[in-house]
């Protein structure tokens, strides 16, 4: 496969397919293996990544690139081989989170910002060294409308993070899917989501072009227009894609390949059914398509449960989810067909 940058980020977005998030840190991953009564080990954290990972029909025909936590990247499976290695036998592309996680703002009560530049330079030649062919920073912006939160200081500290990790990560051969999630949590209404969405796309836009990252070498992954998971009333799949679309079309340039979404604590067919909407009515100027971490790992999580003889039920349901949302992704799902597995 070609090594320029764009040639990567479409590939990342190619017809159909999309990225598995399994960059969980060891403590978010103890907490999901905590629900399914499996003890976090390195060697039970590597089972069940390698049990997805080994899952061909999912990972040739539905999955694009897999987002690697720093742990995995290092990883060999059982046999020996290195994941990363599974990765790209099946056509994948590995990638890898390089964030340090958000703080919180000194001076700014409910804003974060995202630690992690110091060393990224260095951190990034070693992942490339093995294998990582683009990586994920994640900004997280909340939103408590009494508080004037998010602070336009926040946005513009995490947007001006997000474009000097882009740069760093473009100057090292990787392409650098900038995240800046609007989180869910909160009782706000879908218009709210939407100007706070706008106010971040808007000022990273200007970053990245400050910065001079080349778009086309870039990956966006944002939440989508939404209600909070508390707000007395909750959008429409049709009106999430219809307010998405609308606010992409003022703030994303043309020249980035592709959009895939983060799940944002939708439930599994909430994501899949959410993005069908959005791609049923387009054509749109970019690939939509998906970059779930939960929304398709819960179910083969609890299909698997920690036990070798689950490793076919594992598989068969991670199969099921990347299968629902590459579906989705071409604007092709139907909720019977959730109801038909």
């Amino acid at each position: 496969m070609s090594e320029r940058l764009e040639d990567i980020a479409v590939a990342m977005v190619a017809n159909g397919k999309g990225i598995l998030a399994a960059d969980e840190s060891s403590g978010t991953i103890k907490k999901r293996f905590d629900v399914i009564g499996v003890e976090s080990t390195a060697d039970s954290r590597r089972d069940y990544r390698e049990m997805m990972f080994r899952t061909k029909e999912a990972m040739t025909k539905y999955i694009s690139g897999v987002i690697l936590y720093d742990e995995t990247i290092r990883q060999n499976a059982a046999d020996g081989t290195p994941l990363v290695e599974l990765i790209k036998a099946s056509g994948a592309i590995p990638g890898i989170k390089v964030d340090a996680g958000a703080k919180g703002i000194v001076n700014f009560p409910g804003d974060t910002i995202t630690e992690g530049l110091d060393g990224l330079r260095e951190r990034l030649a070693e992942y490339y060294k093995l294998g990582a062919r683009f990586a994920k920073w994640r900004a997280v912006i909340d939103i408590y409308t009494a508080n004037n939160v998010p602070s336009a200081y926040s946005l513009s500290a995490n947007t001006q993070a997000l474009a000097r990790y882009a740069a760093l990560c473009q100057e090292a051969g990787i392409v650098p899917i900038v995240e800046p999630e609007v989180l869910m949590d909160g009782a706000h209404d879908i218009d709210t989501c939407y100007d706070v969405t706008k106010a971040t796309l808007v000022k990273l836009y200007d970053e990245l072009y400050a910065a001079r990252v080349v778009l086309e070498g870039t990956i966006l992954k944002p939440n989508m227009v939404i209600s909070g998971k508390k707000a007395a009333r909750k959008a429409s799949a049709e009106e999430i894609a219809e307010k998405t679309i609308k606010l992409f079309r003022e703030t994303v340039p043309a020249a980035v390949p592709g959009i895939a979404f983060l799940s944002g604590g939708q439930s599994d067919e909430e994501a899949t059914a959410n993005l069908n909407a959005i791609n049923a009515i387009g054509p749109h100027p970019w690939k939509l398509t998906f970059s779930y971490g939960r929304a398709l790992q819960a179910a083969p999580q609890k299909a698997w449960s920690g036990k070798v003889e689950n490793l076919a039920a594992g598989q068969a349901a991670f199969t099921h989810r990347a299968h629902m949302n590459h579906l989705a992704a071409l604007g092709q799902w139907k909720s019977g067909l959730e109801k038909a597995a």
